[in-house]
């Protein structure tokens, strides 16, 4: 084996990295969350709750110092706690949520529900980074869950359920008889992420995560569309340019093949940057797009400024540029490719911050 020169007096000694050295990849959604605080878990399954049921007119975090065991809530109807809700209870613990845990949350319930605090919620959902694999199986038994549950009230020593009258422990007792439990489930991490993921927040709070599903290709229709109003005028200007003898108006480019080709690829563009849109819209937020944008822009405005004999020859410098712009690393990026940027030119276009034809260039 062939040795390394020695270092040079005053030299430092050569470090010879190994080849395998990686840097160490982004954690994922699983497993960040487990190491958010309580206050933080709860605003990410606020996040969620509305995917779980459309049917909520309002979702409501309440969690903190006196919320009657209630961290996020789910109303049914704008009556709120005085009408049917569903109660979420988040417990991020270090420790797997177990019966003796999610019991005592259920006797806060129990303790303000009797007090008229609010109803009964029809749903009660224990939403954990880490559940017990009892729990699970204990809920799965409502009779049997309620039985002991309504035994344990005899031996508990709850401060807030002890401290209460002997009246009020048994118009509690009487409740949590009356109350099909039924209402009480667990939710886990992974079904947590799986609804998240379909939110909108999903993009902002996990940037680096991949998306469920890319954008959906999108093909220009044979006829023009509203949308494509003003940078079709701008490329028809640039027609007009070259082509002064046969093409005035949109119908004539079809009588330039070469001009009907070049309006085809650029319309392919636009829609494969309006899919884009589309996306970031429906699927993260539209900020990101706007970024887009923003980046294409920054580096193609200054080929655009330039000086051209005609606008042919500016439209087709700036797509050059276009086509290699390094974009900001957001949700977006994987699904940003050539024809995309190019077609970004297009919607900068449609706002005139592009602009091909210029007077008085020669």
């Amino acid at each position: 084996m062939q040795e390394r020169p020695a270092a040079a007096a005053g030299e430092r000694p050569l470090t010879v990295l190994p080849h395998t050295l990686r840097m160490a990849p982004m954690p994922t959604p699983k497993q960040m969350v487990p190491f958010y605080d309580p206050e933080q878990f709860e605003e990410f399954v606020k996040e969620w709750v509305p995917a779980l049921d459309s049917q909520y007119v309002l979702v409501e975090r309440h969690g903190g110092a006196g919320d009657h065991g209630i961290d996020v809530a789910g109303y049914m109807s704008p009556a709120r706690l005085e009408g049917a809700w569903h109660n979420y209870q988040c417990k991020r613990y270090a420790a797997a949520l177990t019966w003796a845990t999610a019991a005592t949350e259920m006797r806060k319930m129990f303790v303000a529900a009797a007090a008229k605090h609010f109803t009964v919620p029809t749903r009660y959902v224990f939403a954990a980074p880490n559940i017990s694999r009892s729990l699970p199986r204990q809920l799965a038994s409502p009779t049997q869950s309620r039985a002991r549950f309504v035994a344990e009230l005899a031996t508990t020593t709850d401060k807030f359920f002890t401290a209460l009258t002997g009246e009020e422990r048994e118009a509690v007792t009487e409740l949590a008889k009356a109350t099909d439990f039924s209402i009480f489930e667990c939710i886990d991490l992974d079904e947590m992420l799986d609804l998240h993921r379909t939110t909108p927040h999903w993009a902002d709070r996990f940037p680096h995560a991949q998306l469920p599903q890319g954008p959906q290709k999108m093909i220009p229709p044979q006829q023009h569309q509203e949308a494509e109003t003003r940078y079709v005028q701008h490329l028809l200007d640039v027609y007009r340019e070259r082509y002064p003898d046969t093409i005035t108006t949109l119908e004539h480019v079809a009588d330039v093949p070469k001009a009907q080709l070049h309006l085809n690829r650029q319309r392919e563009a636009f829609y494969t940057a309006e899919a884009i849109r589309v996306f970031a819209r429906d699927s993260t937020t539209p900020a990101y797009f706007e970024k887009l944008k923003d980046d294409v822009y920054d580096i193609v405005v200054e080929v655009a400024e330039k000086t051209y004999p005609n606008g042919w020859e500016r439209h087709g410098a700036v797509m050059e540029a276009a086509g290699t712009v390094q974009v900001t690393q957001t949700v977006l990026s994987p699904y940003v490719e050539p024809k995309t940027r190019k077609g970004i030119c297009h919607h900068l276009a449609s706002e005139d911050r592009l602009i091909w034809c210029e007077k008085g260039e020669e």
